[in-house]
């Protein structure tokens, strides 16, 4: 066998390795808790949605992963990458998955929101989360799994995996549309009112926890970020697209759902 061979083969055996290593580590995270029902999958629709042969559209609790191009975007980085791995976990599952679903089992769109498992009881979402193919998101109450997933992302950020291997955290001034991001930036001012509390960043971006969602959060932690730099996630709005922008208000818009879509940094 020549040099180049072995050279390719050694690489294969490499990436495999490392494929496996992080398999195993993503079976420890979220295991199921027990028999639940199980479905047929029709198709993977995307790395965070499948269509079940039911007619039933669902929507995995606690990721999110890149969006697949659609109604002339192209597609995000890691998207398609995101829909094969998917589409290989239900697929070595024969095509079929356990559901748990979450104490709110509908969103806006109509889809089940559901946790979903293998065969062997392992946890989807956690899987996507530990291979850098999709971020953690939290959005009451469907918060079971949280901290299990919160792991698993870790481990891939930490390992610079998928979406991790080139940092995906903005400032505020580099945003230039709505749609989920990561953003880091320091807080200059946190007000409440009647729409909740707002935590002000430079460079037009506001920070909304509403007023539904201030249980999940620490209220004088919050009061207290003043001057201090924070990591937010979540779904950014454009106020300006929505015409609602009014004179001296921030551009853009994060509301936050979960205490765990806000880290203060050192």
């Amino acid at each position: 066998m020549g040099c180049t061979a072995l050279l390719k083969k050694a690489s294969l055996v490499g990436a495999f390795f490392v494929f496996g290593f992080y398999l195993g580590t993503a079976q420890a995270f979220c295991p199921a808790p027990g028999q639940l029902p199980s479905a047929k999958v029709q198709w993977v629709v995307d790395g965070d949605t499948l269509r079940l042969a039911d007619g039933r559209s669902v929507r995995l609790i606690g990721l999110n992963t890149p969006e697949l191009g659609r109604q002339g975007r192209s597609a995000e980085p890691l998207a398609e990458a995101a829909r094969q791995r998917l589409q290989a976990l239900v697929t070595a599952s024969a095509g079929r998955v356990s559901l748990q679903l979450g104490p709110e089992a509908k969103d806006h769109y109509g889809r089940t929101l559901a946790h979903a498992y293998d065969s062997q009881g392992r946890n989807l979402e956690a899987q996507l989360l530990a291979e850098g193919l999709g971020y953690l998101v939290a959005v009451a109450p469907n918060l079971a799994l949280v901290d299990c997933l919160q792991a698993a992302e870790r481990s891939a950020r930490q390992a610079r995996l998928g979406v991790w291997r080139q940092s995906p955290v903005q400032a505020p001034k580099q945003l230039k549309g709505g749609g989920f991001a990561l953003i880091q930036g320091q807080v200059e001012r946190v007000e409440r009112n009647r729409g909740g509390l707002w935590l002000e960043l430079a460079d037009s971006l506001v920070l909304q926890v509403s007023t539904k969602n201030l249980n999940s959060f620490d209220l004088r932690q919050l009061q207290g970020l003043v001057g201090q730099r924070v990591e937010a996630r979540g779904w950014v709005i454009d106020r300006s697209r929505r015409g609602g922008l009014k004179a001296g208000q921030a551009r853009w818009l994060l509301p936050l759902t979960d205490k765990a879509m806000l880290e203060e940094l050192p």
